[in-house]
């Protein structure tokens, strides 16, 4: 959530950025009126308290009528009280229900649009000619087909479509990209977390899972828990209703975990193989840092990113996330989309958003700085979600035969393959 004295201080920022992300303007409003009901109602609360008690204390000193006057005022002021307390509760709840609904402030950097709006910031790597080598590419399900690797559609017969299972080397590659991205987060100074995927309802709504991506998340009712759909949930949650000494930071977590999502607002979208399934698994980076550093630290992440894409030799590019594509946390968003062949078009491999502060108000995580206790900072980034990877690694490295050459970085983690062999041709 933002704060609420910079909401009072520039009403019209906090609107600006309602609008650059195509959400409710009057949100803005409706929370200024609840906020001042919320503070007014508290000082008549209190002032009715001041006078309470100082009756309380001429009570026992009158006698008669004067007594049974007092004693009447007090039940009137009793009732008063009661009255205030509950107007002051009530504003309280509206003010923090709507807060909870607003989104971050943009970043006055971010391009200001729709999905397609965003701003083209590097490219990297060259795309191959196909055509001038000789043979048209396959895509990465018949690819993996034809490695033994990928069965989509055992995985329908099981759990339904957006399923499937990774078999022989398909299996083998997730446990090779997971090694060489943990390794690499190690590296560059991350702790390795394997986090929880079921959580509570306040660490989905405290990293803002619960307002416009809802219906993408899977809820078990029974339980009253959550499946995460990143392991950014279950980070961010981590330090939840702590303070974190300054001389801690930057706190650093690279979590692996199995992802779950609806994609509710998917139907059509690349229903065949896995580019975009319901369940997947991904090395997440979370950072926790001073808020005067997120945008260096956002810098960063995106540099780990880039490292690890060129790692495995991919042309890509990185984009700026335009406003209305944002997500309600992020105040900036870069995307890295690597090239698909057979589509002929960049698509979305890692993000790494910058969520200032709006995750640890709503969570509670703050930072002591000498005497100073503040909100910190938190930023989130893909290191590398499983099958997107391994659709972009089949399509970008295929010989005409059908096999696939194993980029160098991963060659370790594959007991020193060189190339995926075709199962059968």
């Amino acid at each position: 959530m933002i704060d609420l004295r910079l909401l009072r201080e520039d009403p019209d920022r906090v609107r600006a950025s309602q609008r650059a992300r195509g959400e409710d303007v009057a949100l803005v409003d409706a929370l200024l009126s609840a906020d001042e009901r919320r503070r007014s109602s508290g000082v008549r609360f209190d002032e009715l308290r001041n006078e309470q008690k100082s009756l309380g204390k001429l009570i026992p000193k009158a006698a008669g009528d004067e007594k049974a006057e007092l004693l009447k005022k007090a039940g009137q002021l009793a009732a008063d009280v009661k009255t205030a307390d509950a107007e002051r509760d009530a504003a309280a709840a509206e003010t923090h229900e709507l807060l909870l609904r607003l989104g971050n402030l943009v970043h006055p950097d971010v391009p200001v649009g729709g999905e397609e709006d965003f701003v083209t910031l590097e490219t990297h790597g060259a795309i191959r000619d196909f055509g001038a080598e000789g043979f048209e590419p396959k895509d990465h399900l018949e690819l993996g087909q034809l490695l033994g690797a990928i069965d989509v559609e055992r995985g329908a017969k099981v759990s339904g479509s957006r399923f499937y299972f990774l078999t022989g080397v398909g299996a083998l590659l997730e446990l090779a990209l997971v090694n060489a991205a943990i390794a690499q987060a190690t590296e560059a100074g991350f702790t390795p977390m394997l986090t929880p995927a079921l959580v509570r309802p306040q660490s989905m709504a405290g990293t803002g899972f619960l307002g416009q991506a809802a219906q993408d998340v899977y809820h078990l009712d029974k339980d009253d828990l959550y499946l995460v759909g990143t392991s950014e949930v279950p980070l961010a949650a981590y330090h939840m209703d702590e303070i974190i000494d300054a001389e801690r930071l930057p706190l650093r977590y690279a979590g692996f975990s199995p992802c779950f999502r609806r994609e509710a607002g998917s139907h059509g979208k690349d229903t065949k193989g896995i580019f975009r399934v319901h369940q997947f698994d991904k090395v997440e980076m979370f950072s926790y840092v001073a808020p005067e550093d997120s945008e260096a630290e956002h810098q960063r992440l995106l540099a780990w990113e880039k490292q690890w894409l060129t790692s495995l030799e991919l042309p890509y590019r990185v984009i700026d996330v335009a406003t209305g594509d944002l997500g309600s946390s992020a105040a900036r968003k870069f995307d890295c989309e690597a090239w698909i062949p057979t589509q002929g078009k960049y698509r979305e491999l890692t993000s790494t958003s910058d969520c200032t502060e709006f995750q640890s108000r709503r969570l509670s995580i703050r930072v002591r700085d000498g005497k100073q206790v503040k909100p910190l900072a938190t930023l989130n980034g893909t290191l590398c979600a499983v099958p997107r990877t391994i659709v972009a690694i089949l399509e970008n490295h295929q010989l005409a035969d059908g096999s696939v050459r194993v980029p160098e970085v991963l060659r370790p983690y594959l007991g020193g393959r060189e190339v995926l062999e075709p199962v059968s041709r």
